[in-house]
């Protein structure tokens, strides 16, 4: 996308704002693909270890795409136009590493419009205030939990303070908080069409939305606070709600089920591109923000579920060790190709 010219012009006619990556998407181009073989051999006869080849790769792509989106970037005054690179998925349980690798991939990178992903895992909690107090922006990724979320945004928040206290600039930092949505339907739909009763079987296809727009309320407790209140007037902003993994998983469903029932303002959908050509070609070009209603309708959902029978903790837990899991599964996986090549 890079050198054809494909991501300039996404940029251009789709309106595209921003670019996110992760271990499996950059696995899938370079393991999948020869378009770096000539990168790889010269940093392999320069006698660079496996894993400084891979970080080089990467943070060659990831600098281009910040390059290209810096204009985005300028224009909406650092709102808008960021790139995110991802921590190490083998770091997820070590909240100091977790840290510290943070700091290498903005110095390496070195561009304004980065953003740092760091997984919402008990460990990387911590991590997220300490990068936030030190003025790194984040992209806090694999969120399941509302009491997860809870948890990132307290973090925010207490980065927020703890930067200002040392006489950061609040308005030099950004972050998103990225749930991962169609992945909630398919964890639950097969629990629900185990149990096979007609409570159960309408649910589904449902709850991914509703635990997404359950969030989105929270979001806006959290952020219509006095305590934000007092950080916005030092030129902080919110912490957006980033809408993740939403292309659709079963065909059964609509092909822009995770994006027209997510519509609101102040949030991201970072959507493969598949997801944007079909939204190009028959999504609403005005759509509708869904409202405080929908937002109390999504709580009786998650309600029915447990009603049902689902354990909510259970499906959330599942969902975080797997999605480290196939992140880090994909890091190693990329390793061995480089190690290999």
């Amino acid at each position: 996308m890079l050198d054809t010219g494909e991501l300039a012009l996404r940029i251009e006619r789709d309106a595209v704002t921003g670019v996110t990556s992760n271990p499996t998407i950059f696995a899938g181009a370079i393991v999948g693909s020869s378009d770096y073989d000539e990168q790889l051999q010269d940093l392999k006869s320069a006698g660079a270890p496996t894993e400084e080849i891979a970080k080089n790769l990467i943070a060659a792509d990831i600098q281009r795409g910040c390059d290209l989106l810096l204009g985005v970037f300028r224009e909406n005054e650092g709102r808008d136009g960021f790139v995110s690179v991802e921590v190490s998925p083998t770091l997820a349980g070590d909240s100091q590493a977790t840290v510290a690798e943070a700091r290498d991939w903005v110095k390496q990178i070195s561009r304004p419009n980065l953003l740092v992903k760091v997984p919402a895992t008990a460990e990387g909690v911590p991590a997220i205030r300490a990068l936030i107090g030190e003025g790194i922006s984040v992209n806090v990724t694999l969120i399941f939990s509302l009491d997860r979320y809870v948890e990132v945004m307290e973090a925010y928040l207490s980065g927020l303070e703890d930067f200002d206290s040392a006489g950061g600039d609040l308005s030099t930092v950004a972050s998103v908080a990225s749930f991962f949505v169609s992945r909630f339907d398919t964890e639950v739909d097969p629990r629900l069409e185990a149990l096979g009763t007609p409570e159960a079987l309408a649910l589904r296809g449902v709850t991914a939305v509703a635990n997404a727009r359950v969030a989105y309320g929270r979001f806006q407790q959290w952020f219509g606070s006095d305590r934000f209140r007092s950080l916005s007037s030092a030129g902080a902003t919110v912490q957006r709600p980033l809408w993740a993994s939403t292309s659709t998983k079963n065909p059964a469903y609509p092909d822009l089920i995770y994006v027209d029932g997510l519509v609101a303002s102040n949030t991201v959908n970072t959507m493969p591109l598949p997801t944007i050509d079909a939204y190009q070609h028959h999504g609403d070009p005005s759509p509708s923000s869904f409202t405080a209603d929908d937002i109390e309708e999504a709580k009786h959902d998650l309600d029915r579920l447990g009603s049902a029978g689902i354990d909510y903790e259970d499906v959330v837990r599942v969902l975080e060790d797997e999605g480290v899991e196939k992140f880090t599964k994909s890091w190693l996986d990329l390793l061995e190709r480089v190690d290999q090549a």
